[in-house]
């Protein structure tokens, strides 16, 4: 099956009786380093290490924003979420009113969820959504208005919900942690420790998997942990000197552990194996403090690298070259938005003819098969309530091409532009010596700001 997807003809991998199913695997907060495979030495994250030893490493692969509801936009439609006017975290209605944002996602958005169920997919959401449905904002779409059949999630979605007792181990009674969503209704709320929310999620896609199987359907699956989200609240033997960092590795390390049941459920059993991809990858960097960018600079909320660049893995032993087994892809240079377009093509489906995705179908990166990068420039704008850090003002805009990432305020001023090449931290800008570059990458992301729906990011400028 041929498909024209973003202007590139791709072929459909998937055999049209056969068609592979699906696990997006979506990790809260977590920087580029913090898989053991990607050089954590300070823990151990041996399950999903276990998917990159029999998968594919991706080593820039870039999310589409630095923080969670845009990230997340993206990832779902395969376009720039400020398209849809979600450009920071979605949070009570007056805030979200200030900053100019939506209060929910548009169920009209192209969703891939929505792509693949018409195609005859079962589909489904387990874990954080954050795209519409938290604080005082209760009257957000369903999950499963986007396409979704069955759903489970925390305190940033409706319908059916697990909140968290934050358990210290301390002997004192638990305290709740709801941010609003207890009095939101529409859905079942379910209580449970902390460190117990991400096997929830793990067991309702299992259950979810074998529902699936038992109707005979291909799937699609969402398993979104709110891990390695704060407040850090590990098993007791996990919390080691309570430091910041030892609880967030405690976290990270029972994570793993918990996820490892799922990899395990599709491991073992033949035709899940042959015929199951896997991705995993990060919503965007790490929180101060907490996680490691690797050898980024940058962290949640910046567009430096250690914002916006993501680990990923790609596992499939049946669907992934074989000779790719095992190995690390270091020249593909795609985004989120490309996963999309590229799903739609490995899953063999189709796309609404009116829907335009900001990202390119590349299935055969993801399948090992081909080492292409997305063929055109890829641009960020940062969070409109992220002006600064530490009293630092932060660049607004962003652009990677090639070896080149650039980035600037909103009127083209305070240009940095960096050789990625020779300088993955982005330690010396080099603008002065490339000013044909610089001129170039400047015009293109100040016309791609322009192009988007504004927010209201200039406002929070530091005076």
């Amino acid at each position: 099956m041929l498909l024209l997807l973003c202007g590139i003809l791709t072929t459909s991998v998937s055999a049209a009786d056969r068609p592979p199913n699906v696990i997006l695997v979506f990790i809260d907060d977590m920087g580029w380093g913090d898989f053991s495979s990607f050089g954590n030495q300070d823990a151990t994250t041996e399950n999903c290490d276990r998917l990159a030893q029999e998968g594919i490493r991706f080593t820039q692969f870039y999310v589409n924003s630095p923080i969670c509801s845009p990230s997340r936009t993206a990832i779902s439609t395969g376009q720039y979420p400020q398209r849809w006017k979600i450009s920071s975290y979605l949070a009570h209605r007056e805030l979200n009113e200030k900053r100019g944002m939506a209060q929910w996602l548009d169920p009209s958005a192209p969703m891939l969820t929505r792509m693949l169920h018409d195609a005859g997919y079962a589909t489904g959401h387990f874990g954080k959504w954050h795209m519409g449905g938290q604080r005082d904002v209760g009257e957000a779409p369903l999950i499963t208005e986007y396409g979704v059949d069955a759903s489970l999630t925390n305190f940033e979605g409706l319908g059916d919900r697990v909140l968290a007792e934050l358990d210290a181990y301390d002997g004192k009674k638990p305290r709740l942690h709801t941010l609003g969503s207890d009095k939101l209704g529409r859905g079942k709320i379910t209580w449970e420790k902390r460190d117990k929310i991400t096997q929830t999620f793990v067991d309702a896609t299992i259950d979810f998997i074998q529902q699936a199987q038992a109707n005979d359907k291909p799937f699609y699956v969402n398993v979104w942990p709110d891990d390695v989200h704060s407040p850090f609240f590990p098993p007791k033997e996990r919390r080691g000197d309570q430091t910041k960092r030892q609880l967030y590795l405690g976290v990270l390390e029972t994570m793993d552990e918990q996820l490892g049941k799922l990899f395990d459920f599709v491991r073992s059993n033949e035709k899940l194996r042959d015929n199951t991809l896997i991705l995993m990858c990060s919503d965007n960097g790490p929180e101060l403090g907490a996680g490691s960018a690797g050898p980024y600079r940058g962290h949640k909320t910046t567009l430096y690298e250690g914002g916006v660049r993501s680990p990923l893995i790609a596992w499939g032993p049946g669907l992934i070259a074989a000779d790719k087994k095992g190995t690390t892809n270091d020249t593909s240079v795609f985004a989120a938005f490309d996963l999309v377009p590229s799903l739609v093509s490995i899953c063999g489906a189709s796309a609404p003819a009116d829907v335009k995705f900001d990202g390119e179908a590349l299935p055969d990166v993801l399948l090992g098969k081909s080492d292409a990068s997305h063929s055109s420039p890829i641009c960020f704008r940062r969070p409109p309530d992220r002006p600064e850090i530490q009293g630092k003002q932060l660049p607004d805009l962003a652009v990677r091409d090639g070896k080149w990432k650039l980035l600037c305020s909103y009127d083209g001023s305070d240009v940095q532009l960096y050789d990625l090449e020779q300088d993955k931290s982005e330690t010396t800008n080099v603008a002065k010596k490339n000013p044909q570059a610089v001129a170039a990458l400047k015009e293109t992301v100040l016309d791609w700001h322009k192009s988007m729906p504004a927010d209201n990011g200039p406002d929070w400028e530091p005076k």
